[in-house]
């Protein structure tokens, strides 16, 4: 064999075992890891908040006469990567314009995977009841709280049911989901909470030791997720599964408004956002806002909703023609859409 065939068959042994490399998780025959403690974050799917998905409204309202709906009011996602080898995050470094986040940022190192997705399921559902009672706020129709679901191996467990219509706390009347938090989020494990409940026709009194918080030791936790509905028979419900965060709550909020009011509040437009929506209507802010600009745009979205605190991000990167409008609660929103839409003086995040 030549020297210049020895050269080349050397050379190829690293390339055959990066591509190796890429493909496995750990070193063969052992378990020590390849994978890097890093994190990709990049644009996720969107999502109509006016449309369907599998067959269903993503937002389906009902016991009430609802009004004509055009054009998007697109949610928006961040997908996220882990178990990534060194290739491979290397890759996505150098090929996407992906952003790497320290894996503690996504998985918390004191939770396990199924915790994380079950602590991002609660927060998903608690931003659709906060939507609920934002748009319901807003449209001024009265509220009752519903438990959506009880989780499992947990103080409410056995006690309180899905379906049941939550009255008072510790003898407070309350209306949101909000107040039922505050409540029992100021005592710590081991205490009681009374709740005053509904259970069809009949109501009943619950008294629940607490349990311990799985992010906080220090606080009390029930266990149970809520949902809002109209006390007067208007029944909202949400249609999508396999996202979790916050994240959505403001442009639920917002199509639940737009099919309880006339007209078209985003002016027929093509309009996607994000923000966390507070119970009162205040939009907060979110991550990876890069990644839902960047995934709006290629889409073809006119408009983007960025929450106020986000405006330095949401615009650090190209986003073509689309304009980024400033926003910091439900009805500075609606103002925004309708002022686009007219032709009238709206605020942009790149005018700041």
């Amino acid at each position: 064999m030549s020297r210049r065939s020895r050269t080349l068959i050397w050379g190829a042994i690293p390339v055959i075992l990066l591509t190796g490399l890429v493909s496995i998780e750990t070193i063969p025959g052992t378990d020590i890891a390849l994978t890097v403690p890093y994190a990709a974050e990049g644009p996720g799917p969107t999502f109509n908040t006016l449309g369907e998905v599998d067959g269903e409204e993503v937002v389906a309202v009902s016991g009430a006469e609802t009004d004509e709906v055009a054009g998007n009011l697109n949610m928006t996602t961040v997908s996220v990567r882990s178990g990534m080898t060194l290739p491979q995050t290397l890759g996505r470094w150098l090929t996407t314009g992906d952003t790497l986040v320290p894996l503690e940022q996504v998985f918390p190192p004191n939770q396990s995977p199924d915790e994380v997705r079950e602590l991002n399921e609660i927060a998903f559902s608690s931003s659709e009841a906060a939507a609920t009672v934002a748009a319901m706020n807003h449209l001024g129709l009265p509220l009752q709280v519903e438990v959506a679901e009880v989780l499992d191996g947990v103080a409410a467990e056995g006690v309180v049911e899905t379906g049941d219509v939550i009255l008072a706390v510790d003898s407070t009347q309350v209306e949101e989901p909000g107040q039922i938090r505050q409540q029992v989020l100021s005592k710590g494990p081991g205490d009681t909470v009374t709740l005053d409940i509904r259970r069809g026709d009949e109501e009943k009194n619950l008294e629940i030791q607490l349990g311990e918080h799985p992010q906080d030791a220090s606080m009390g936790f029930l266990g149970i997720t809520m949902s809002s509905s109209s006390a007067t028979g208007v029944q909202v419900d949400y249609h999508l599964e396999d996202i979790g965060g916050p994240s959505a709550g403001m442009m639920f909020s917002l199509a639940v408004v737009d099919k309880l009011s006339p007209g078209q509040i985003n002016g027929g437009r093509f309009v996607a956002g994000t923000g966390t929506i507070s119970e009162d209507g205040t939009v907060g802010p979110i991550g990876g806002i890069v990644h839902k600009v960047t995934a709006s745009e290629g889409i073809g979205a006119e408009v983007f909703l960025a929450p106020a605190a986000n405006c330095a991000e949401a615009t650090s990167r190209d986003h073509g023609d689309m304009t980024i409008l400033k926003v910091d609660t439900l009805q500075h929103a609606i103002e925004q859409m309708d002022a686009f839409a007219t032709g009238g003086d709206y605020e942009t995040c790149a005018a700041d």
